[in-house]
């Protein structure tokens, strides 16, 4: 039974497309130039880029490289140490745990299956990781090979970051939705932002270090699948909830072009989102480099039902 349904039209501007896919990121760092593949198309050993793809696959584990923002030199040779990262997104277990390494081919020794359900363990005893007690993680995309979009706008914005001052800022490899670049993926929680200026991602990772998740130019939590994403800021808008942990996506029924995703409240509350599939009109560009218009597909939010709660007795 519905107690009550919120038509997409006052819910602000619906999820256009959608944000990176992953409930665990792990993060290497590699400095030097990106191919458009960067595992298998930079620096890094791309023998071990393969590896490390085939490891990953069908886990929940998305592997990406990071680097520190500035001027890229090419000097040819690896960095004596790296930095490592690995987040969890999911809601009520998300964490971020870090080391450093100065042979990266030790990451084939996770146990990538562990590390997707969440468990860090393999992590800290593989690779001698522990918790990362440091700021809020910013990273903003600038693969500029992948799509120069990321080159053009997000390099500048890893810049101002960090000559801001703000701590955690590293460039990363392709996020996905380079149309709306600058996108910046922030962890520990796993929100992606598109679009992004310095003055609001400096308000992101305030909201972060005290548990709150912005909504604005927010593109959903990375550890859900497209719908459900449009779907969990959908329930954020309609209950002004900025809880970073507040709300979890429980089922999700139904498939292309239309889903039924039902979001639960930490405080029992429940709803069921109607999610369809569009197309952005009028055709536009899709990346800064694109000559020929198309209509990507884009994530509607059609209603919100809150459901009726039962009452015992």
């Amino acid at each position: 039974m519905s107690t009550c349904a919120t038509d997409s039209r006052n819910l602000g501007e619906p999820m256009p497309g959608t944000a990176a896919t992953a409930s665990t990121w792990l993060l290497l760092e590699q400095a030097g130039p990106w191919g458009a593949k960067a595992l298998t198309s930079s620096h890094l050993d791309p023998a071990l880029g393969r590896d490390l793809e085939a490891a990953a696959h069908g886990t929940g584990v998305r592997v990406a490289l990071i680097r520190r923002p500035g001027r890229h030199a090419d000097p040819g040779l690896p960095p004596p140490v790296r930095q490592v990262y690995a987040a969890h997104t999911t809601p009520g277990n998300a964490w971020v745990h870090t080391t450093t390494t100065t042979d990266p081919g030790r990451l084939l020794d996770l146990d990538f299956a562990a590390l997707g359900r969440g468990d860090h363990r393999t992590f800290d005893t593989a690779l001698r990781g522990g918790p990362h007690t440091g700021d809020p993680l910013a990273l903003v995309c600038t693969n500029g090979k992948r799509d120069r979009c990321c080159a053009l706008l997000g390099r500048p914005l890893a810049a101002e970051l960090a000559a801001s001052g703000v701590r955690g800022v590293w460039e990363v490899t392709h996020l996905g939705g380079h149309r709306f670049s600058p996108t910046v993926l922030v962890l520990p929680h796993g929100y992606v932002y598109g679009r992004a200026e310095a003055h609001s991602v400096m308000e992101v990772l305030h909201g972060v270090q005290e548990g709150r998740v912005v909504v604005d130019r927010c593109r959903g939590r990375s550890a859900w699948e497209r719908p459900a994403q449009a779907a969990e800021l959908a329930v954020r808008r309609a209950a002004g909830e900025d809880g970073a942990d507040a709300l979890d996506v429980v089922l999700t029924t139904g498939g292309a072009p239309r889903w039924e995703v039902t979001v639960a409240h930490t405080d029992g509350r429940h709803w069921r989102v109607v999610v369809a599939q569009g197309a952005s009109q009028p055709p536009r560009p899709e990346s800064c480099g694109a000559s020929v218009l198309g209509s990507p597909a884009r994530m509607d939010v059609v209603a919100v039902h809150e459901l009726a709660v039962a009452v015992a007795g």
